[in-house]
């Protein structure tokens, strides 16, 4: 019956709510974990304590905990939206205070060093587009690696891009981002082309190119550039969004081209300039006994 339950909430949530196929498959692996865990119990009987107990003996960090707490929720929401319960057992119990970690970011300095590519190859072209337009847009990886053709506007120099839940955005891009991505896909992703496709960033076998396979690139370009800092493709995210705030730029402003639902997720970058509004202060000739920054 548990198995029954489960795949109903599953199937509610691929083809009803939409969930995106991360969100799926990540509620999926936590709903079978939680399923395996009370393999001699129906789900239906549980309570705030067996819950509390299952959260206890599985997580380890405050983040995971409140995921799967998050997770639970929702599947015995939706139990209680088909009647098959009357109270969800996980209402009550308290979700952990996560600590907000200040996301990693590059200075200026050392983006300049990482798109510093001396491009002579098809690959070092593409690569020099990859970096530059997910530098100049603040998009996923995700929303970089599916870009088709069709997203570019040269004319507005904007791309179009989906976004989480399908949400579409449009993002300006700079000059000499639209520049680079218009002369890799002119004079050297036609030789990257083995089938008719509309993806904008190939690999060697002519597909899309993936998360791994960026990611990869990524690291050996900043090894080439010297960069020591563990350098993802968020991290280019963070430094658009901490740059043009350091520069003066509205956080809504930022809220939307990041295309964040909610503002709050945004406000992170706060915390970042205002943390280099003290290391700069530091600079100060008596910065050692002024105290009155905070």
């Amino acid at each position: 019956m548990n198995d029954d339950i489960i795949k109903d909430y599953l199937d509610y949530l691929k083809y009803e709510i939409k969930a995106t196929s991360n969100t799926y498959k990540s509620y999926k692996d936590n709903l079978k974990q939680f399923n395996i865990y009370f393999s001699n119990k129906n789900l239906l009987n549980l309570t705030k304590d067996d819950i509390r107990t299952y959260l206890y003996e599985n997580t380890k960090s405050s983040k995971t905990k409140a995921h799967y707490l998050t997770v639970i929720n929702s599947f015995y929401n939706y139990l209680i939206l088909i009647d098959k319960i009357k109270i969800n057992p996980a209402i009550n119990i308290k979700m952990p205070k996560i600590e907000k970690k200040l996301p990693n970011y590059l200075t200026i300095e050392e983006v300049n060093k990482l798109l510093d590519i001396n491009c002579r190859t098809p690959n070092d072209y593409r690569n020099k587009a990859m970096l530059e337009v997910l530098y100049a847009t603040g998009c996923r990886i995700s929303e970089l690696i599916n870009l088709t053709l069709s997203q570019i506007d040269y004319d507005e120099c904007v791309i179009r891009i989906m976004g989480k839940g399908k949400k579409e955005r449009m993002i300006p891009i700079n000059d000499i981002a639209l520049e680079c991505l218009d002369n890799y896909i002119k004079n050297y992703r036609p030789s990257l082309l083995k089938k008719p496709n509309n993806y904008v960033f190939l690999n060697k076998f002519g597909e899309a190119i993936s998360r791994v396979g960026f990611f990869k690139i990524l690291k050996e370009i900043c090894l080439k550039a010297g960069i020591k800092k563990d350098v993802s493709p968020h991290t280019l995210r963070h430094s658009f969004a901490t740059h043009l705030l350091n520069n003066g730029a509205d956080l809504r402003i930022i809220q939307e081209l990041l295309g964040h639902e909610n503002l709050s997720t945004t406000e992170i970058y706060s915390h970042i300039s205002n943390k280099k509004l003290k290391e700069d202060y530091q600079n100060h000739p008596r910065a050692k006994i002024e105290k009155g920054i905070k």
